[in-house]
């Protein structure tokens, strides 16, 4: 019997939650708690440092060097009092995680002793060794040098016992090495672009900002169940393991009882992320079993990133304090639902407007229009690099299962929409709008604002649905920065506009020439006309059928999208030369930028295969084949004995099945070996291709099919090996433990 695994279960089976202690307070009274928030700059700074700083979080006004040092001066004196004694520039490089290095509030004082100290220049700049992280040959480690520096629109905070300044990582060259450069780059963009297209519909705005609500799905395990998985410990997902009789078949897990282990997790996580100011809000149980969902309320793109990323290390923290471990791998087991991180994306303006929801007036239906079409626009034109943002060698796994959207990017829209964009196309100019007198104009598009309420259905099946006032981009994976797709969305998005305005100043400079013509129908014709043949440009699209079906893959296809399923080829859409000189013309990243990031995603998209190639290739040959050798020795142990208490003809009739058992075992451990070897040597000869893009290439096409051909075999032994001889807790131990 394998006794160390059933200790583990059974001591899974043990564990009762922890007590939490809700703070006394109501959740709105220690929001904030560890954040310098704008009262507390109010409290700490001067009123006219306080102003000055505001404005550059708001306006986007350059910071002003000479207030740096009472910035850095007030966030000292607040963080000491709450305990602080480091601080750290808190950056998100290529890694898909975050940075740190802490450095102590400490300065020799001149006189013998020490003293604390933080200054302007420690808050705004710091130089990380750049050639230590991913770079794809920006930096090499003879040219070590990289800079992080201060984002001031994303607050400070306090971890323990450090104050974590969010900052941008470049190079000492320029390029950016992180995801929140080319982000705040992307947000620029898109904000001035669609500023300027409101103001063809509204005459007070001055700025538009992009809004972002993540949706972060996660598994839990239980920990001393966690430890005795290598693969779970290595990789973050079960390379082998039979699928439980029981899994999620029965929907009961869904929206079901939160276990009161779990429901301890979630409180003491929420208290926690709140007091950062991460406006945690949902929670619920997802599909799959020990699945598990936690939403936020929507916040600014920006800040929302910096939350998710924050708050996925915390999850990992607090998870370990309740005896579970996180997680965040979009696959962790085969046969069940995945996990994602839903984008929830809108763009809002400082009028009030929510740019993708209908208004009560036809010229704000006209705007409404406009936004959709246009997005839908940046969509198409793009498809093959949002899809390219979103994919890894982990989320590959998940994309086109269960509750998952498949690997082709389509939006959904519901039926009153397309019948609304059809009815516009197929309508002329002169039927869908016209003046009457100083009312203003009447556009013959139908009243829609109740499609807040969603009064069509949901397609669960879409990578791109219209969800009433936003666009829920469903195919990021759980564990990634939120960052990659939000830049390669907002900038197509930046794009789009652009093209939009530009393509309607010249149709109004055109009907400028026109007799007779008001200012106000010159202006709406030109935006009829351009929305028109944007209609009809981006209607391949539009897509509200099953996603799932082989039916739409041809018809994808057909229409020019993009429905490759290499994880290696797809990167290849970032240098696209469509995408770079969408990059390029909107100022997110240059044509270095791109392929440096490129390199960087081939190599660790070879390094994750490789990983899990190597724990695999242990784990058959030092836990299944000798667990499985044993059992086939004590069955032929058995059937030797029935043959020296039987006759020859009753005992080869009472031990065939064991015969067969035993046939199998050899069999299957044989081609476990043989695919071993294979393994191991379809990875020598990728790994002797020297171009990282080509052994990216390979990896997939010939290591991952070893792996999962040995996987098969794996998962056929654990359903004949005599229970407690099997090492490895099993599906229905994993997913049923409370």
């Amino acid at each position: 019997m394998s006794n160390l695994r059933f200790q583990v279960v059974e001591e899974a089976f043990k564990k009762r939650p922890l007590e939490i202690k809700t703070p006394a307070q109501r959740p709105s009274e220690y929001f904030g708690k560890y954040v310098f928030t704008r009262e507390k700059m109010f409290k700490y700074l001067s009123r006219d440092v306080y102003e000055k700083l505001v404005d550059v979080i708001d306006n986007g006004a350059r910071l002003d060097r000479s207030i740096a040092d009472a910035v850095a001066a007030g966030m000292k004196q607040w963080a000491m009092e709450m305990g602080v004694t480091h601080y750290t520039h808190w950056f998100q490089p290529l890694t898909e995680g975050t940075a740190e290095k802490h450095d102590a509030f400490v300065e020799h004082d001149g006189k013998g002793g020490m003293m604390e100290s933080f200054s302007g220049k420690l808050l705004v700049q710091q130089e990380p060794d750049a050639s230590s992280f991913p770079s794809g040959g920006i930096r090499n480690t003879f040219e070590a040098r990289g800079y992080s520096a201060w984002d001031p629109t994303s607050p400070v905070f306090i971890i323990d016992d450090t104050l974590c300044i969010p900052t941008i990582f470049i190079a000492y060259t320029g390029e950016a090495l992180d995801y929140k450069a080319p982000l705040l780059r992307a947000l620029h963009a898109v904000g001035k672009a669609a500023t300027d297209v409101c103001q063809l519909f509204y005459d007070d705005v001055t700025k538009v900002q992009v809004n972002l609500g993540w949706e972060q799905e996660y598994f839990l395990v239980d920990e001393g169940l966690y430890s005795a998985r290598p693969d779970l410990l290595m990789t973050g997902r079960t390379l082998m393991g039979h699928e439980s009789a029981k899994n999620q078949q029965m929907d009961d897990h869904y929206f079901g009882t939160i276990p009161d282990r779990v429901q301890a997790f979630m409180k003491d996580l929420e208290i926690q992320a709140l007091e950062l100011a991460i406006p945690v809000k949902t929670r619920h149980n997802e599909v799959a079993p020990n699945q598990f969902e936690l939403a936020p309320i929507y916040e600014e793109c920006n800040l929302a990133v910096d939350h998710n990323m924050l708050l996925m290390s915390l999850m990992k923290k607090v998870a370990r304090n309740h005896g579970f471990r996180v997680l965040l791998h979009e696959k962790p087991f085969d046969g069940i639902n995945g996990s994602g991180k839903h984008n929830n994306w809108s763009l809002s303006a400082d009028n009030g407007v929510l740019l993708h929801a209908p208004g009560k007036t036809p010229d704000e239906n006209l705007r409404f229009v406009v936004f959709i079409v246009e997005t839908l626009m940046a969509v198409y034109r793009h498809n093959g690099l949002l899809k390219a943002s979103i994919m890894s060698a982990t989320n590959a796994h998940r994309l086109g299962g269960n509750e998952a959207p498949p690997a082709i990017i389509s939006s959904f829209l519901g039926t009153q929409l397309t019948e609304l964009l059809d009815h516009i196309e197929q309508s002329d100019n002169d039927e869908l709008f016209n003046l009457q007198g100083k009312q203003g104009m009447e556009i013959d598009i139908p009243q829609i604002p109740d499609l807040i309420v969603d009064n069509t259905d949901r397609n669960r099946t879409s990578p791109f649905a219209f969800t009433g006032n936003r666009f829920e981009f469903r195919a990021p994976g759980s564990s990634v920065n939120c960052a990659s797709a939000m830049i390669a969305l907002n900038a197509s998005m930046a794009e789009a506009l652009t093209s939009f305005k530009e393509r309607v100043d010249a149709k109004m400079a055109d009907y400028s020439q026109t007799p007779g013509l008001t200012p106000q129908a010159i202006k709406f014709q030109a935006i009829l006309e351009v929305l028109k043949d944007d209609i009809k440009t981006c209607k391949p699209i539009r897509f509200d059928g099953n996603g799932y079906s082989d039916e739409w893959v041809k018809e994808a296809e057909r229409r020019g999208l993009d429905v490759e399923k290499s994880c290696p080829v797809i990167f290849e859409h970032y240098l696209d030369e469509s995408s770079v000189s969408m990059f390029e013309s909107t100022k997110v990243m240059n044509r270095k930028e791109l392929l440096a990031r490129n390199e960087v995603k081939w190599e660790m998209y070879v390094k994750t295969v490789q990983i899990e190639a190597r724990v695999l290739g242990d784990l058959a040959m030092n836990h299944i084949i000798p667990v499985s050798t044993h059992y086939q020795s004590q069955l032929i142990k058995n059937v030797q004995g029935m043959k020296s208490v039987f006759s020859e003809e009753k005992a080869t009739r009472l031990s065939a099945r064991n015969m067969k058992l035993i046939e199998e075992i050899a069999e299957r451990t044989e081609r476990i070996e043989r695919l071993a070897d294979e393994l191991t040597e379809a990875r020598r000869v990728a790994n002797r291709i020297h171009d990282i893009h080509h052994r990216a290439i390979a990896y997939h096409d010939t290591v991952c099919p070893h792996m999962q051909a040995i996987r098969y075999e794996i998962d056929h032994l654990e359903m004949i090996v005599e229970d407690g001889l099997w090492t490895l807790p099993k599906y229905r131990e994993l997913l049923f433990i409370r």
